[in-house]
Order: structure tokens, then C-alpha cells, then sequence
């Protein structure tokens, strides 16, 4: 136990304030990093990190948003982000990790079958966007993958095809936790518990400090 916390606050001081904000699911402190994002975005309208920032911080409220089942909250923190990741596009066109951020947020925008209408195909063209610019990325292939997850086997998505996506994530960085996570929860809907398992201890190892990461873990059946 006391090596598991030695570890937890090691890896702990690894993370930015962001990161470890949302892993702890701390709301109010994403809201004000959101907020600090998007004064300094205001600030500097021609900056594409600035953009970038204050899409990111956005995503992450949404996440957390989402986990604590709140999807009003999180779509609305999610449209803000959009209007950030778009602005990052157009300032810098090749780079894959706006684009990224923009198909992680317009899959956080969707809560019902209006919204996935609007912001469903601009998540499927942005991620494919992401994944021609930044084919060995393993971040652009969990993005990916979390899309597959959601989207419909009819329509070319499904626990199967999200598994493929996130297996090809580790595959280019095994310390994506992200990855691993994600992993997990679309084995489960496969009915692979047992492996899900070992993928959420394997998130968990990289990332003891993700609550989430540890919710899902216990609601998964054992044998």
C-alpha cells in the first residue's frame, strides 16, 4: 500500500494541473483552467496554442462532465471548445492534434439524435483528418477509436472496430492510459471481462490518480 501511494504522488507530480484535475474529477478546478484557457485565447486570437489550450481544457471538462453524467453540462462546455478548436484549424491547418481535440469535442457536443446530426459527421471528418496527418499517433488512434465505439456497427463503428483502434494505440505507445482505459470498456461490451480487467489494471498502473479509470474497473464482473 504505502509503495502504491509513493508511486500515485510520483506519477501525480508528473501531470499538469489539467491532467490531474481531470482525473480526479475535480469540476471546479477545470472550470477555472477553463476559464484562464479562455482569457488567454481572447487575448491572443492568432495564436493556434492559445486556440489549442482552450480546446483541450474545454474537452477535459466534458469529460469529466460525461463521467459524472451531467450531459448538459458537458455539451455546453464542449460547444465552447469547438469554437477554439476551430479556430486553431484555421490557424494551423496541418496539425493533426486540432483536429483531434476537434472530433473529441464534437463527440462530447452529442446527446441526443439532433445533435448527432449536427456534430456526428464533423467528429468522423475531423478524426480522419487527424489520422492522415498523424497516421503513428497514438493519441489520434484512441480518438479514433472512442468515435468507432459510438458509432453505430451499420454505420462502420461498433465495440469491434473500437478495439481494433485502440489495440493500434498501444501498439504505437504502450503507456497510453487513455488507451488502455478505453480498451477495457469496449472489451466489456464485447462480453470480454476478464481482459477488460486487465486493461483497466493496466490504466491504472500508468495512472492511479484516474477515479474514472477505477469506477469502471469495479463495475466490471470478475468471472
Amino acid at each position: 500500500m504505502i509503495v502504491h501511494l509513493l508511486m500515485a504522488g510520483f506519477l501525480a507530480g508528473t501531470l499538469s494541473p489539467l491532467e490531474l484535475a481531470r482525473d480526479t474529477q475535480d469540476r471546479p478546478a477545470l472550470e477555472r483552467l477553463v476559464n484562464e484557457a479562455a482569457a488567454a485565447a481572447a487575448r491572443a486570437p492568432k495564436d493556434a496554442a492559445a486556440q489549442f489550450r482552450m480546446a483541450l481544457a474545454s474537452s477535459y471538462l466534458a469529460e469529466v462532465e460525461i463521467e459524472t453524467h451531467d450531459k448538459k453540462a458537458a455539451q455546453q462546455a464542449a460547444v465552447r471548445g469547438i469554437h477554439a478548436a476551430d479556430q486553431a484549424i484555421a490557424l494551423k491547418p496541418d496539425d493533426a492534434e486540432n483536429y483531434r481535440v476537434l472530433a473529441t469535442l464534437c463527440g462530447q457536443a452529442i446527446t441526443d439524435m439532433l445533435s448527432g446530426l449536427n456534430y456526428g459527421p464533423r467528429a468522423k471528418d475531423a478524426v480522419s483528418k487527424a489520422v492522415s496527418l498523424a497516421p503513428k499517433s497514438s493519441a489520434v488512434w484512441m480518438a479514433r477509436g472512442v468515435g468507432n465505439y459510438y458509432l453505430p456497427a451499420q454505420l462502420g463503428g461498433g465495440a469491434a472496430q473500437a478495439v481494433a483502434d485502440f489495440r493500434k494505440a498501444i501498439e504505437l505507445d504502450s503507456r497510453n492510459a487513455e488507451a488502455w482505459t478505453w480498451l477495457g470498456i469496449a472489451l466489456r461490451k464485447e462480453n470480454q471481462d476478464a481482459e477488460a480487467r486487465r486493461a483497466f489494471g493496466k490504466a491504472l498502473a500508468l495512472d492511479p490518480n484516474r477515479v474514472w479509470v477505477r469506477q469502471q474497473l469495479e463495475k466490471t464482473p470478475a468471472k
